[in-house]
């Protein structure tokens, strides 16, 4: 049991039973839709794929989900971790439960029994429905997993991607193995991390790691931490998160350092959770995206209560408003921290800093950094809006597409797709937050959609030429002859 609730083996026959359901539903629905794209040769002589889907995850399984349903069906979905492991959620999310509320669909593709409601009663059983307050994050892994093996969707573990080049109608995927594939399009579902890693700032030393800091990303051995005095910077969900585990694993003390006076009150993302704010987004022009990126960027979301309450569960929590750490260095016996009028000491520092958003520091897209197009390159913000993080943004297409910067940008680069946090100026919450799942899935794989089209219409026509199922054959009209 993951979640004290009764256990899916409990419910074995009912699971079976709704996965009947499925079935007889996608059936219904016409779905998965026949292959119609044209068959592709690569550059290497070897069939092509027509869409390489980078990461396992729920916009991963997303995307693969509904480029299969619309008959995009040459796929393959790669993910490094491990089955199970994909995502944060069983690793750096340590959080207890989905900070979102229990009734979201999940990537459910628009079909109700694939959804997590649906699932969960299948095989917890309803009444386990009702007393559920949010869904914990094992749980969440396991219903993704559910959903990727019930659509048969074609992934494939262990498997990573190092590097990406455009050119000559594809993108030549070269993986960790030192295998290169050749697709027509690639799909980096590559989560909240995906576009440049962990940020930490300028003040830490990097000489505390790897005995003396880490960043709330990274693997903390938690246990090692134990009668220890640990320091938090930053306050946001991870570093309360990492505050709460610490304390939860023994630790003497947790003490949490931010420049804030006090806490963001009101989480404005949930209040943006509905389909006209995450689908209407990207009609929105430059300017008002900028600027509404900026006053919610500024206003930051507060960390979750259920997380706030569950750190002061434990003695030896503390927070200090208004005093930013200036400078983390490794000491003989720890962490000197340098405050604005004093210093500070600990075990263990913890950076919770969340992510940067850098194409330059994202492995498969480093050497195309320079010729990416950001927000920087296209929109100059007025006065008192200049924000140099933002600027770093890529500026995407409304298919999720990469730009060029200027004329000496690969023709091709619009063939991959950045289906992660690193479109959030361009796209918003459609490709990072649980609630935009399948409004971003269903964006991208319908411009994916026509692009291929576009590009296969000659095949289009041919196939339509030689199609001649004599409608007539059975009237006194029919004039056909074989």
């Amino acid at each position: 049991m993951t979640d004290g609730l009764p256990s899916p083996a409990a419910s074995s026959g009912g699971l079976a039973a709704h996965e009947a359901a499925v079935r007889r539903d996608l059936a219904l629905l016409t779905l998965p839709a026949a292959n119609w794209p044209a068959p592709t040769i690569g550059p290497d002589g070897r069939p092509a794929l027509d869409v390489l889907v980078v990461g396992a995850g729920m916009l991963g399984i997303g995307a693969a989900a509904r480029l299969v349903f619309k008959g995009v069906r040459n796929v393959r979905v790669l993910d490094a971790a491990p089955r199970g492991s994909e995502g944060p959620w069983t690793t750096f999310a340590r959080m207890e439960t989905l900070r979102s509320p229990k009734t979201l669909t999940g990537p459910s593709a628009g079909i109700p029994s694939l959804t997590f409601r649906a699932w969960y009663e299948a095989s917890r059983g309803v009444a386990a429905w009702d007393a559920l307050y949010k869904v914990p994050n094992a749980v969440w892994v396991e219903y993704l997993t559910w959903v990727r093996d019930v659509l048969d969707l074609p992934v494939e573990n262990g498997t990573s991607v190092a590097r990406l080049d455009p050119g000559g109608g594809f993108v030549a995927a070269r993986l960790g193995s030192g295998e290169t594939l050749h697709a027509r399009h690639v799909v980096l579902a590559t989560g909240r991390g995906g576009s440049g890693g962990p940020f930490v700032p300028d003040v830490v030393d990097r000489a505390l790691w790897p005995d003396r800091a880490a960043h709330s990303s990274e693997a903390i051995d938690f246990a090692a931490l134990a009668g220890r005095r640990v320091a938090i910077l930053g306050a946001g969900a991870s570093a309360w998160d990492n505050a709460a585990t610490a304390l939860e694993a023994g630790a003497a003390s947790v003490d949490m350092y931010l420049r804030r006076r006090e806490l963001p009150q009101i989480n404005k993302g949930r209040g943006s959770a509905y389909p006209g704010f995450l689908l209407g987004w990207g009609a929105l022009d430059d300017a008002d995206r900028w600027a509404l990126s900026v006053w919610l960027e500024d206003l930051q979301a507060p960390p979750p209560h259920e997380t706030v309450l569950r750190t002061l569960r434990k003695p030896g929590f503390a927070i200090h408003f208004g005093r930013p750490i200036r400078a983390a260095r490794r000491t003989a016996d720890g962490v000197a921290l340098t405050l604005d009028d004093a210093t500070a000491e600990a075990d263990f520092l913890i950076v919770g800093t969340g992510f940067r958003v850098d194409l330059a520091a994202t492995p498969e897209l480093a050497h195309l950094a320079d010729r990416i197009a950001t927000w920087g390159d296209r929109y100059t913000p007025p006065p008192g809006l200049a924000r140099p993080d933002l600027a770093r943004y890529p500026y995407l297409g409304p298919g999720f597409e990469l730009i060029g910067r200027d004329a000496e940008a690969p023709g091709d680069l619009g063939r991959i797709h950045l289906f992660n946090y690193g479109a959030h100026a361009s796209h918003r919450g459609l490709s990072g937050d649980v609630p935009g799942i399948d409004g971003g899935s269903e964006k991208l794989s319908a411009r994916i959609v026509e692009a291929l089209f576009r590009e296969d219409l000659g095949h289009a026509r041919r196939t339509l030429d030689a199609y001649a199922e004599p409608e007539l054959e059975a009237t006194p009209f029919f004039t056909l002859r074989r």
